[in-house]
């Protein structure tokens, strides 16, 4: 039982650099015709860059259900890690920050106002920087301990 709380919580943490990697390497990369929609900010619902989702998806779902044959093991719990860093990537990045569902509003919160800003700083124009989803690089944090600090 260890063993798959263990996996379960070290491939959702791994999920995040893999977001990095791929959305620096891949999206800003070779798969920039499928990601340029989404730095083009004109309230579609649907973009070319959803398609991402999905590819993320597949293993998530794959090893979730092929960890249950003939019994439970360690490929449902990285499946399952997989899976929950997808539904806090879609609650955060597409409802959160770019509102592409009108479910959440803004939260008074250190992490999320850092996190937001760091992803709005990557959508500027010609920005190479903040290529992660839910941890903001450390300056975000810093620059709103001071913003809170000063009178």
């Amino acid at each position: 039982m260890t063993i798959h709380i263990i996996l379960f919580i070290a491939s959702f943490l791994f999920m995040e650099f893999v977001a990095w990697f791929t959305h620096k390497y891949v999206m800003h990369g070779f798969l920039w015709s499928l990601h340029k929609d989404h730095h083009i900010r004109d309230g579609r619902k649907l973009e070319k860059n959803d398609w991402f989702a999905v590819i993320f998806a597949v293993p998530g779902i794959l090893l979730t259900i092929l960890g249950t044959v003939p019994v439970v093991n360690i490929k449902f719990s990285i499946g399952l890690g997989i899976s929950l860093y997808g539904l806090f990537y879609f609650l955060f990045h597409d409802i959160y920050v770019h509102q592409r569902i009108r479910l959440f509003k803004k939260f008074s919160n250190r992490y999320l106002r850092a996190t937001v800003q760091a992803h709005l700083d990557h959508h500027l124009p010609h920005s190479q920087k903040n290529y992660g989803f839910l941890i903001a690089p450390l300056s975000y944090y810093r620059q709103e301990f001071r913003k809170n600090k000063t009178p």
